[in-house]
């Protein structure tokens, strides 16, 4: 039995005593958008805190405005270094009539024809997967008394609400994280039930609400019709251009800075196991929109998007009121690849607008937020080592993927850490996250330990 062996059968053992410590961790209420639990938060913070000094971690909480950071650093080893991150706050979970079970027990359900699961608030999203890196350094401790590489722990709770503390606390911190080699982040999910993934590619985002004014004052379709220009058309015809009837986007330059997939991934795209037509029924639709003649693999994962996220005016209560309204709304937003510029899709955008405002038409604009896409070379050396060591545990080649959404915290720490990320996640599409009865499956959070152990046996080879 090799010294890997020793480490995975120390895990295997301590499954057990792992998933105890899963369900000590689910029963603290931290839901952080909710200010009457502000102390159980803090509580999920401080045991959190002890668990990591008990394995000899140098450990402290890190105030901000609002919830703590937790820190914790093991360097003994040296060599590589990696910072992992997680977050340690939850959703709240109205509405309580519709779970099976109470949602901070952490109970576990097996024999029901479903692989066996610990359901209950942050199983999955996130306190089972950080507990999955963390159960992964007790396993080697437990077996060499130290880690195989340099760790720095850092754990939020405030990721639930946005994570705008974030940013202030990796700036007063960046002397002491800056010196990782990656980053690593664990809230993501498989690709499947039994293929491992890596997310190398984040969207970014881009959030825009139009005020379309035509008229002083709502006016009498009566009196008025024909002659007054309406704002809800003049913004329906303008929300109508944004597509070609290829259906790429129209606005001028707006794939400018977009890149194909580099040939490799686009090769191993193909060679996974996705079911198109069952992804969009499980949507309860059948027929792909978007660009043609692109997969809604690559649409979803890899190219640019507009989409209408809301548009109202006039009158919408009950029964009929027939007027022509003054205004008109939208709320509009762009996921952006790798290379796109928010500032400059953000300017596109309103140029393109205001160039079809016919006369008597105003628009106005209110930004909600931008951010660009992070993406990792999917040549490098640490990422080579990740998919290998998911191999090994899994037997299957891991997914090296991107992701339709955004998770800021990896912009963060490209921005101000100037460190790559790598998303290895082991959640699984139907752990109902943010929903009545979220689950984690067993099997996710025992071979996410594993995999974790294999990750950090090969970044120290």
């Amino acid at each position: 039995m090799t010294d890997l062996d020793t480490v995975l059968a120390a895990a295997d053992a301590a499954l057990p005593a792992s998933l105890e410590r899963l369900q000590r961790l689910v029963a603290i209420p931290s839901i952080s958008t909710d200010p009457a639990f502000a102390g159980k938060v803090r509580d999920a913070a401080n045991w959190l805190k002890a668990d990591l000094e008990a394995l000899g971690f140098s450990t402290s909480l890190r105030e901000t405005p609002g919830h703590p950071v937790v820190i914790g650093h093991d360097h003994a080893t040296p060599g590589p270094r990696v910072l992992f991150y997680g977050h340690y706050d939850v959703q709240p979970v109205d509405p309580l009539n519709l779970w099976h079970t109470d949602p901070f027990v952490g109970t576990i359900v097996e024999g029901d024809g479903a692989p066996a699961r610990m359901v209950g608030r942050g199983t999955s999203d996130d306190k089972g997967q950080l507990l999955t890196f963390i159960e992964a350094c007790r396993a080697y401790k437990a077996v060499r008394g130290k880690l195989p590489v340099g760790v720095t722990i850092l754990l939020e709770g405030e990721e639930e609400t946005g994570g705008v503390n974030l940013p202030g606390a990796l700036t007063a911190a960046r002397a002491e994280l800056e010196t990782a080699d990656i980053a690593l982040v664990c809230d993501t999910d498989m690709w499947d039930e039994k293929t491992p993934a890596i997310v190398t590619m984040l969207r970014g985002l881009v959030g825009e609400e139009i005020e379309l004014t035509c008229a002083s004052h709502d006016l009498h379709s009566g009196m008025y019709g024909n002659a007054a220009r309406n704002p809800i058309q003049v913004l329906a015809e303008i929300i109508a251009s944004l597509r070609n009837p290829d259906g790429s986007v129209a606005i001028a330059g707006f794939y400018d800075d977009v890149a194909e997939l580099p040939a490799e991934i686009a090769a191993l795209w193909k060679r996974l196991p996705y079911d198109e037509a069952g992804f969009l029924k499980g949507a309860g639709l059948t027929t792909p929109a978007g660009e043609h003649g692109r997969s809604v693999l690559e649409q979803t994962r890899a190219r640019p998007t507009c989409e209408i996220n809301g548009i109202w005016g006039g009158y919408t209560a009950e029964g009929f009121k027939t007027v022509i309204p003054a205004k008109a709304h939208a709320k509009i937003s762009f996921r952006l690849v790798s290379g796109m510029d928010p500032d400059k899709i953000r300017a596109a955008f309103r140029a393109h607008v205001e160039a079809r405002l016919p006369p008597d038409a105003k628009v106005s604009f209110r930004m909600h937020g931008g951010s660009p896409a992070v993406s990792v070379p999917t040549d490098g050396p640490l990422l080579k080592k990740a998919a290998a060591a998911l191999a090994d545990e899994w037997g299957r080649e891991a997914a090296i993927i991107g992701s339709g959404g955004s998770i800021p915290v990896a912009g963060d720490f490209k921005r101000i850490l100037g460190l790559d990320t790598l998303l290895i996640g082991f959640a699984r599409d139907d752990d109902r996250i943010h929903s009545p009865n979220e689950k984690y499956d067993i099997e996710s959070f025992h071979r996410g330990i594993r995999s974790w152990i294999r990750v950090l046996d090969a970044f120290a080879r």
